[in-house]
């Protein structure tokens, strides 16, 4: 008996699964940026100064009065997109780490990327006084030698989860040791700062390192969706992608470091707001199905976390504005809790 019908039939039936997830996943990112929509809306208009929908889409246009346009311009615009750059780059970050490291929990906060980017802004600011466009260049660099250092000790013939997680808390550990010795040893006035930006804030965004990160973020962004192929290859095992002509270690550093600068970016901007590339890309894969990555959806779901938490952060309790951080930490910490409760 021929089988060439049994194959073609599988084939056919392949063909239409990936067909459906590839609809449903740009159902859920149409979703999520409708919800983000509104999200900026609200951002935009609710304040001291309310705006209605009206004036903010006209200023938006370009058809905005004077006092519409310097609210959004000045105050509330930059807050708005680096809340939205720097959700949608850890939401990205998070899915392409997690999807190297084949671990639910394998986010930039957990393998100690973040806590070494937030180790040396915060040398940058407490031993020479850095702000601006200098801590996000020292930032960058630090992130990017934390991540050489942890490649590094738990390269064995290549990289593998479960070591670079493991490696990840130990460095992070240590970074986070610097963390307490660097604010116990600097002036009152330089510890205040340190603990606001520690704690995530978006509270005195720069404008130009805002103009930086969506720089960052559209040229990373770019290299990720680039990449994204070779993650659903790499997730068939490194034999396998071996097999089909992928250089597995080559493959996962490309996609590490283009990670890695995507979380440097996001911490240079509003310090480590924490959970959000831990959480994003699992709601997303949930919302897509099919066990694809989606990175698009997880960008715009870390972008719809933060953000959302950024407008309770300012609005939850009358007269006290919260950093972004203390949000997402309350939401994520039991997330992290229930991951760790439910897997093996």
């Amino acid at each position: 008996m021929s089988t060439t019908p049994i194959r073609t039939t599988a084939r056919g039936t392949r063909d239409v699964r990936r067909r459906g997830a590839a609809r449903r996943e740009v159902l859920v990112l149409a979703g999520a940026l409708v919800v983000l929509l509104g999200l900026v809306l609200v951002g935009l208009g609710v304040g001291d100064i309310p705006l209605s929908p009206g004036q903010v889409l006209g200023a938006l246009l370009g058809r905005g009065d004077t006092v519409s346009d310097f609210v959004l311009g000045q105050l509330r615009g930059p807050r708005v997109l680096a809340a939205l750059l720097v959700g949608a780059s850890l939401g990205t970050a998070g899915a392409i780490v997690q999807s190297v490291v084949r671990n639910p929990i394998a986010s930039p906060d957990i393998i100690g990327i973040t806590a070494g980017a937030s180790a040396s802004g915060l040398v940058a600011i407490v031993l020479f006084g850095a702000s601006g466009v200098a801590l996000f260049g020292v930032v960058l660099v630090g992130a990017v030698t934390v991540a050489v250092l942890i490649a590094a000790l738990a390269w064995r013939r290549g990289i593998t989860g479960n070591r670079v997680v493991l490696v990840g808390v130990g460095v992070g550990a240590v970074s986070l040791s610097i963390t307490g010795w660097l604010l116990t040893s600097g002036s009152v006035q330089q510890a205040g700062t340190a603990l606001l930006w520690l704690s995530g804030s978006l509270n005195a965004v720069d404008r130009v390192v805002v103009g930086a990160l969506l720089v960052g973020f559209v040229v990373l962004m770019a290299l990720a969706l680039l990449q994204a192929p070779r993650l659903g290859v790499l997730s068939l095992g490194d034999e396998v992608a071996a097999s089909l002509g992928l250089r597995p270690d080559r493959a996962k550093v490309l996609l590490l470091l283009t990670a890695v600068l995507l979380t440097a970016g996001a911490v240079a901007t509003a310090g480590p707001v924490s959970f959000v590339a831990l959480m994003a890309a699992p709601i997303a894969r949930r919302l897509v199905g099919g066990g694809r990555t989606a990175l698009g959806p997880a960008a715009a779901v870390g972008a719809v976390v933060t953000l959302g938490s950024d407008l309770v952060a300012q609005f939850a309790l009358p007269g006290v504005t919260l950093p972004v951080g203390v949000v997402t930490g309350v939401v994520g910490a039991p997330y992290l809790l229930w991951l760790l409760a439910r897997g093996r």
